[in-house]
């Protein structure tokens, strides 16, 4: 199958890039990147300008779609610039991906996601949530992890004590609650994309662990 990833230099998406290229069930990548990828004979590495995506190009006619792309208020800066990455980018690919006929999408959102949450973290992953929702796939993964463990290139001291906690407490922290490892989370969704079941499926932090 020919997948199409988004966020490929992230924690989770380079993961999800990493188990791609290696599965025989994969015969090629198209990654939409701000910036360049090592060479690699499955994968078509595409620098784009996500505010200006070509509608017409003929990468997105893949069989499914994986969305890692994701940031946080310290990164971004603001509550527009954040909810730009997080809300308006993934949406942007799905509705030109769906225009394309491509049938399956996967996207890593976060525990709690709610459209009527207070936060405003969790309201933009239930809003995006939503939207994606009736743009009809046939196929929908929506994967929900809570703290997400891996070495990240950037520096996050405020969650890097959070899951230092998480991880001393262990066993005494609920399921829901505990660290997601980042590669976990990234051959979860790969293998929700290559089964491209029928419907809406959530994947719970729980099942990430």
């Amino acid at each position: 199958m020919k997948l199409l990833l988004v966020g490929a230099t992230g924690l989770v998406g380079r993961s999800v890039l990493d188990f791609a290229l290696a599965d025989p069930r994969i015969t090629a990548v198209v990654a939409l990147t701000r910036r360049p990828l090592p060479p690699n004979s499955k994968l078509q590495a595409v620098q784009v300008d996500f505010d200006n995506l070509p509608a017409d190009a003929p990468w997105w006619q893949v069989d499914a779609v994986i969305c890692a792309l994701g940031t946080t208020m310290r990164i971004a800066g603001s509550q527009e610039a954040f909810k730009r990455v997080d809300y308006e980018y993934p949406l942007a690919v799905a509705r030109l991906a769906r225009q394309h006929g491509t049938p399956v999408y996967v996207l890593n959102s976060a525990l709690g996601a709610d459209p009527g949450s207070r936060i405003f973290y969790t309201r933009v992953k239930g809003e995006v949530e939503r939207e994606l929702t009736r743009l009809n796939f046939p196929s929908l993964t929506l994967a929900r992890p809570g703290f997400i463990g891996g070495n990240r290139d950037e520096i996050r001291t405020g969650e890097r004590v959070t899951l230092a906690v998480l991880g001393a407490l262990g066993s005494l922290v609920p399921k829901r609650w505990r660290m997601n490892p980042a590669t976990r989370i990234a051959r979860a969704m790969l293998d929700a994309a290559v089964r491209a079941e029928p419907g809406l499926h959530v994947i719970g932090s729980d099942q990430l662990l």
